[in-house]
């Protein structure tokens, strides 16, 4: 456990908490889902450690315990921003050869860093029920997962009835086709990890994920890179983004999981760290 500071692309910088395994095996960072934090890695971190991997998870800024700046309203959350962060922790660890994971927002990072950073510092890539490439439905993306009024009523929820809300959100996250797949105590870990996050921070990420488009950042994707999605993911569902990445992405590796809902990492642990350590080992 560490705490690492990175710039901002401001004159200051930011404190971004993290979790390393440690050890001289190829890094792995993990970058964690909205609203979430590193925590939320946990049935990760353990079996790849044990496959001979460093394992690293961090919290995004404004979640979990790292820092949540003040003065920027929901601003400052983009993803350059978060791109840039995620730039600072791999320089200021001196981290080389590393594979990124991105689990629904993260996969957003994992994107941007290919295209404002490079793949110089990167071995392969994975998006995990991931938000690329472009969840907003719009006349030049019909295909875009997310309307105009689902996502007003997210923001609303969360402006409006935060508790509420993320109480009905992490239900959803973790069902398929309406039902739970994860105990009653798992699902209230998850609550729990929300309500460290800054509420100004979950709306700025909320809008970061909702509107960017990651299409043209995709293209700039040259490493070996797995596509892993549950085919039951009411939240980032599969045809709209984790089919849509895999076929942008030429020579990706594509893994369905059946009858995986959203958090498919909590709920289909196993299939999704069989799947990871099979392509880290490549």
């Amino acid at each position: 456990m560490t705490d690492v500071s990175v710039k901002n692309g401001l004159l200051t910088s930011i404190t971004l908490h993290v979790e390393d395994s440690g050890g001289t095996g190829r890094p792995v960072v993990l970058i964690h889902g909205w609203p979430l934090s590193g925590e939320s890695w946990s049935e990760q971190t353990g079996p790849l450690a044990a496959a001979g991997y460093r394992v690293i998870t961090y919290d995004r800024r404004g979640f979990g315990e790292s820092d949540k700046p003040k003065g920027l309203g929901t601003s400052g959350y983009d993803y350059d921003t978060l791109a840039d962060d995620l730039h600072g922790l791999l320089t200021e660890l001196d981290l080389h050869d590393v594979t990124l994971v991105g689990f629904s927002m993260g996969g957003g990072e994992v994107a941007r860093y290919a295209s404002k950073h490079g793949n110089e510092r990167v071995h392969s890539v994975v998006f995990a029920g991931a938000v690329p490439p472009y969840l907003a439905k719009s006349d030049d993306n019909p295909d875009g997962p997310l309307d105009a009024d689902t996502a007003a009523g997210f923001e609303a929820g969360v402006k409006n009835d935060r508790e509420k809300f993320f109480d009905q959100f992490m239900t959803q996250f973790f069902s398929a086709d309406g039902t739970l797949t994860v105990t009653e105590d798992q699902r209230q870990q998850a609550l729990a990890l929300e309500a460290q996050a800054d509420h100004r921070a979950e709306l700025g990420c909320l809008n970061a994920f909702g509107t960017t488009d990651f299409r043209e950042d995709l293209t700039k994707i040259t490493v070996p890179t797995l596509v892993i999605h549950g085919d039951s993911d009411a939240v980032v569902p599969f045809e709209g983004s984790g089919k849509r990445t895999h076929e942008a992405i030429a020579g990706s590796e594509l893994v369905v999981v059946e009858g995986g809902p959203h958090g498919f990492n909590v709920s289909h642990a196993g299939e999704l760290n069989e799947a990871l350590i099979a392509f880290l080992a490549k």
